[in-house]
């Protein structure tokens, strides 16, 4: 006896391959196997006979035969949802009267909404949103379906910012949102349906960066038809923006599975959530998506692109220092022992090419330097001559030479070090920052849009890395990173093309780098999420309260 949404979310989540509720348990096909010998051996039929089991019984035992065999069976938290198997009439009435008291509906409801986030979505986005994914669960629509519909809306919107009026402009910040809405409807009609896929969370994650890099662009176009050339504040927002998020994942992955972690300052802020106002205060201080886009939208509506993109630069970048002291302090005062898989991990998000790995193979000096001030150092030195030598200067290929070693520096011990996970970050920054301050010293039109370009598709590609590695999938093939030259390879090109090419050439130089780089990873990402999602592969997503 129980609610319906009990055994739905027991028995129907396909992101588990075992799982069971009081009286019921369930299988995937790669664990029927499983399931058949737990069932033989709880009821002796593979030994000639055994003890007799009630049928009530029967699906609890399976499990527990599941578990003790080493198996993970997922049972979910059902909270005020009831699903129990009544052993007398006066337990069922209890049970019957138990289902009654909860609406099961409504904890449905509630459930497909994120326990964690901004402050905007919580209170002016999920209210309704949620009973827009029951009505797309009611017609069949699948929450990849609602994704794909918010880029759409999405790319209108930046049309529509690229027409450079104020109707346009106004339109814009209007469709923003509501692209916004449709993005937190995906995952609430994913949790509220069971709806999960691995093909639905990477599109879901890749068209969230498509649309607001998109909408960017069209900022830039729309104030380029009003006389104002904002591509370079475009690109750098972009870039401010891909180097937050890296920060975010690099830290997370290098603390995936420390032992021993501990910090005074994570005790403090865990200290801090159990405050109410400070929750939301921390919460909106990080500029998080919804309050993000949120900013964007209105300011699109009521001021200038120029203006827009300052304000939205200004506030990640204030966002990027309090989220970065705040895990560098953690790192410092913690006391704890990073895995292999960890540092694989760093390694991976480093994205190194074949240059720096044949100089850290060479493991020259073993400098007593740490990894993250080799990254930094071999970053600022190229960004400073990129930005105070004038267009084709060759100290720029110098430069890029010393980030190359650098780089190979920095990768040739594992990354298990306190502050390691800042490596990743700083090779973005250098690499995107380089590409900025090329295109803007270029000062050819074409030049920046076109470095525009090349910045998101190497931007997917390191976002790619990032979704597999959160899959348990790996970074992408070395052959991939190799054909597209790695972080400090790219950058050498880039610093070589503006040495030697005039600044009309240099932008086809960077547009057909852009394409390349597309090209090549585009295709073997799509093969490889799409051959994932026949596979049948599980997906990683964000839960809800529980029930």
């Amino acid at each position: 006896m129980g609610h319906v949404h009990a055994l739905r979310l027991g028995l129907t989540d396909p992101r588990f391959a075992a799982s069971a509720v009081p009286g019921a348990v369930t299988a995937q096909p790669e664990a029927r196997a499983d399931l058949t010998r737990a069932l033989r051996t709880t009821t002796g039929s593979g030994n000639g006979g055994g003890s007799a089991l009630t049928v009530e019984a029967l699906a609890d035992h399976v499990a527990d035969a599941l578990t003790a065999e080493g198996h993970d069976v997922h049972r979910p938290d059902l909270g005020t949802l009831v699903a129990t198997v009544p052993s007398d009439p006066q337990t069922r009435n209890e049970a019957r009267q138990a289902v009654a008291a909860v609406d099961d509906e409504a904890v449905r409801l509630r459930t497909a909404v994120k326990s964690r986030d901004g402050f905007f979505t919580t209170y002016c986005i999920s209210p309704y949103s949620r009973y827009i994914a029951r009505w797309c669960a009611r017609r069949g629509l699948t929450p990849n379906q609602v994704t794909t519909a918010s880029l759409l809306v999405a790319l209108i919107a930046a049309g529509c910012a690229a027409t450079g009026t104020r109707v346009g402009f106004v339109a814009a910040g209007l469709l923003l949102l509501f692209s916004f809405v449709l993005d937190c409807t995906d995952g609430q009609l994913a949790r509220y349906s069971l709806q999960y896929s691995t093909l639905g969370a990477w599109l879901d994650a890749t068209f969230d960066r498509a649309k607001e890099y998109a909408y960017y662009a069209g900022l830039a176009l729309g104030a380029a038809r009003g006389g104002d050339d904002v591509w370079a504040l475009a690109l750098g927002a972009m870039v401010l923006q891909t180097s937050r998020h890296v920060v975010d994942f690099s830290f997370n992955e290098a603390n995936h599975d420390a032992t021993a972690n501990t910090s005074p300052t994570a005790a403090l802020s865990d200290k801090l959530d159990s405050v109410g106002w400070t929750v939301w205060l921390r919460r909106m201080i990080v500029l998080p998506i919804g309050e993000r886009w949120a900013l964007i939208a209105v300011l699109t509506a009521v001021t200038t692109p120029r203006i827009t993109l300052i304000v939205l630069i200004i506030g990640c970048g204030l966002a990027a220092c309090y989220t970065t002291a705040g895990r560098v302090l953690r790192s410092l005062t913690r006391r704890a022992t990073r895995t292999d898989r960890a540092a694989q991990a760093l390694a991976d998000l480093a994205d190194t090419g074949p240059l720096a790995s044949a100089f850290a193979a060479l493991k020259p000096g073993g400098l007593p330097v740490p990894a993250p001030a080799l990254a930094f150092a071999g970053g600022a030195v190229i960004a400073c001559v990129a930005g105070l030598t004038s267009y084709g200067s060759p100290w720029v290929v110098v430069a890029a030479v010393v980030y190359v070693m650098a780089s190979g520096l920095a990768v040739a011990r594992p990354l298990k070090g306190a502050l390691d996970w800042l490596v990743p970050p700083f090779f973005r920054a250098a690499e995107y920052g380089t590409i900025l301050l090329l295109a803007a010293k270029a000062d050819v039109n074409g030049a920046l849009p076109a470095a525009f370009g090349l910045v998101s598709a190497v931007a997917y590609h390191h976002y790619d890395t990032v979704y597999r590695i959160r899959g348990d999938a790996g970074a992408p093939p070395h052959w991939l990173v190799r054909a597209i030259g790695g972080h400090e390879g790219r950058t050498l090109v880039v610093a070589l093309a503006a040495a030697l090419l005039t600044d009309t050439d240099f932008t086809v130089a960077l547009t057909a780098l852009a394409v390349a780089v597309a090209l090549v990873v585009l295709v073997e990402s799509i093969r490889y999420w799409v051959t994932a999602h026949k596979r049948g592969a599980p997906a990683v997503h964000d839960e809800g309260e529980p029930a």
